[in-house]
């Protein structure tokens, strides 16, 4: 773990980290936007080229895992600043090579 010595909680350090968290809140709520426009990008392009927009796939990858060490931030759950304060997050897991759209597996979950 970690041998260093840890200062006292107070007051002062408590309202810090709020201080960051409502910086960081907005910022949740951009990149969620962000993920929805591209998401809807990437469906257009879908079906105009019936191809996959691998960067974009890529991109969007890496916005889903900033955001989810934004909300773990958020919720006290982690320590670390995330970024612009610290790097950029690694994808946390690759996009799957073939994403399938099989309707009649949706339908038949639904009976």
């Amino acid at each position: 773990m970690n041998d260093q010595p840890q200062e006292p909680l107070s007051r002062n350090h408590i309202v810090c980290r709020l201080l960051f968290t409502l910086l960081i809140l907005p910022i949740t709520a951009i990149c969620n936007l962000l993920i929805v426009l591209t998401t809807l990008f990437q469906f257009l392009l879908l079906f105009i080229t019936l191809k996959h927009a691998e960067p974009l796939r890529a991109f969007t990858n890496r916005v889903i895992a900033y955001v989810y060490r934004l909300w773990r931030y958020i919720s006290l759950n982690e320590s670390r600043r995330p970024f612009p304060f610290a790097e950029f997050p690694a994808e946390l897991e690759p996009p799957e090579a073939e994403v399938k759209f099989d309707c009649k597996t949706m339908q038949d979950a639904g009976k």
